[in-house]
């Protein structure tokens, strides 16, 4: 079996997680929002495409924030899709590879790409597809977990498997945690930013934000960590395409 068809299997699994975090969601619309700036009276919303929206939990906590903008949620699994329509009015199949995304160039003023980056085999590719269907100044909101989070560090330093980081698609091997979720690629601040430099964006800001799933006790910290973005559990990245 090829590996984007294990991916493509693993992904229809209803057994696998494709919601993350409300807390962080609604933190990454607020900064989508506060970047669009207010909804004039008469004038049409911007278009706001989640790539990668899975159930549409993401999505549904980003509406309540982005009123007035028109939100499509964008996915490949079949199964994550139809949950989405209970939330969500807008959803179409789509995928990064096999021919792109079902837009028109330049059609979208915004995307969101929570948690979905470091799950693909060909992130290049991937952020070019973006590009091409943002309109140029059009905003990239990206969120993906910390490979240098706090806790990430400790746990190298013990000779320990970093959180996020899988080494097989079956199980979990040698770190924290029960849940595999196909995490291939992983990122630091600095590696973020420069990928999306190199990918033709403009970073505006690179913030941090918890990760739910830190044990209760840790949370507080896990909070504080999040005023240090390299420190932090998830990297929000604010980026912009390129005007040529």
């Amino acid at each position: 079996m090829s590996p984007v068809r294990a991916l493509r299997d693993f992904y229809e699994d209803p057994a696998v997680p494709v919601a993350s975090g409300a807390g962080r969601s609604r933190r990454q619309a607020r900064l989508l929002a506060h970047a669009l700036g207010p909804v004039r009276a008469g004038a049409p919303g911007a278009t706001v495409l989640d790539i990668g929206c899975g159930d549409g939990t993401a999505a549904a906590t980003a509406a309540e924030v982005l009123a007035g903008h028109r939100l499509i949620g964008v996915d490949w699994s079949q199964d994550a899709l139809r949950r989405a329509q209970a939330r969500i009015p807008y959803v179409v199949r789509g995928e990064l590879s096999d021919g792109g995304l079902p837009f028109a160039t330049g059609c979208a003023d915004a995307v969101l790409f929570s948690e979905v980056v470091e799950h693909l085999v060909d992130p290049d590719a991937a952020l070019d597809e973006l590009h091409r269907v943002l309109r140029p100044g059009g905003h990239l909101m990206l969120s993906t977990p910390n490979l240098a989070a706090w806790y990430n560090r400790g746990l190298l330093l013990a000779g320990v498997q970093p959180v996020f980081s899988e080494v097989s698609m079956r199980r979990i091997h040698g770190r924290p945690g029960t849940e595999v979720v196909g995490h291939l690629r992983l990122y630091t601040a600095r590696a973020l930013r420069g990928f999306l430099a190199a990918s033709g964006f403009e970073v505006v800001r690179i913030a941090g934000a918890p990760y739910h799933d830190v044990p209760r006790p840790l949370r507080p910290l896990d909070r504080a960590a999040c005023h240090l973005p390299s420190l932090a559990s998830i990297l929000l990245a604010h980026a912009r395409r390129r005007r040529e």
